[in-house]
């Protein structure tokens, strides 16, 4: 049994590795693109289809596959979804903002994978900070942590046209708006009854942090 034992969690380890691997190379890759102006639209383009095969690398990994898991995915996206259709159509929660072309599909003047961010962003955080006993303060931590990101990345999407703000200027709203609607999301991740442990997501979260530090140096002028 110790035998069966070991060789699973090398096989695990082995599985882990390559995800990792996989991760790197799509993110290496994805920064050279976007940094190099001959090449920049075409991986402008490749941009939903990235976030959509991080999105299934995670699902790969992931192991709590209860009835509520699927909840909190459908609730992280639509959650997500509809503060950004209050945005954009009012200017509450985070300001005056449109989206651009580079996000793909849109529904209602928002890109549907804008849904999917909001879930993988949720998701990783929430995996992140999911040993703290407290559901109240692992949802702030969650919450900041998505929040700081988010400062991080907006540069960056301006810069690429994800979205554009009014007068060009970020508003402090859109980091408070961010936190509070985090802050919901990361909650119904606690009191969801899934398993909550992703041995990619700190990685990957490291990750996303590194690819828009260097684009912050690399296309936003």
């Amino acid at each position: 049994m110790h035998t069966l034992d070991s060789h699973e969690g090398k096989t695990l380890q082995s599985r882990v590795w390559i995800g990792k691997i996989i991760l790197v190379a799509l993110h290496v890759v994805g920064a050279i693109g976007l940094s190099l102006p001959e090449y920049r639209d075409l991986f402008l383009k490749l941009t939903p289809f990235h976030l959509l095969a991080t999105m299934g690398l995670i699902l790969v990994y992931h192991r709590g596959w209860t009835d509520a898991f699927p909840i909190f995915g459908a609730a992280a996206f639509w959650i997500g979804f509809g503060s950004e259709l209050i945005g954009i159509h009012t200017g509450y929660l985070y300001g005056d903002y449109v989206y651009g072309p580079t996000l793909g599909v849109m529904l209602w003047e928002v890109p549907l994978v804008i849904g999917v961010n909001w879930f993988v962003l949720s998701y990783l955080t929430g995996s992140v900070f999911h040993k703290i006993p407290n559901d109240w303060y692992a949802s702030f931590l969650g919450a900041t942590a998505m929040t700081a990101l988010d400062y991080i990345l907006e540069p960056v999407a301006v810069s690429l046209n994800f979205w554009a703000w009014k007068w060009e200027i970020i508003p402090l709203s859109n980091y408070l708006g961010w936190f509070g609607v985090s802050f919901l999301v990361q909650l119904i991740w606690r009191k969801a009854k899934f398993e909550k442990f992703n041995p990619l997501a700190t990685f990957l979260l490291l990750i996303w942090i590194l690819f828009f530090t260097v684009l912050n140096f690399t296309v936003v002028s």
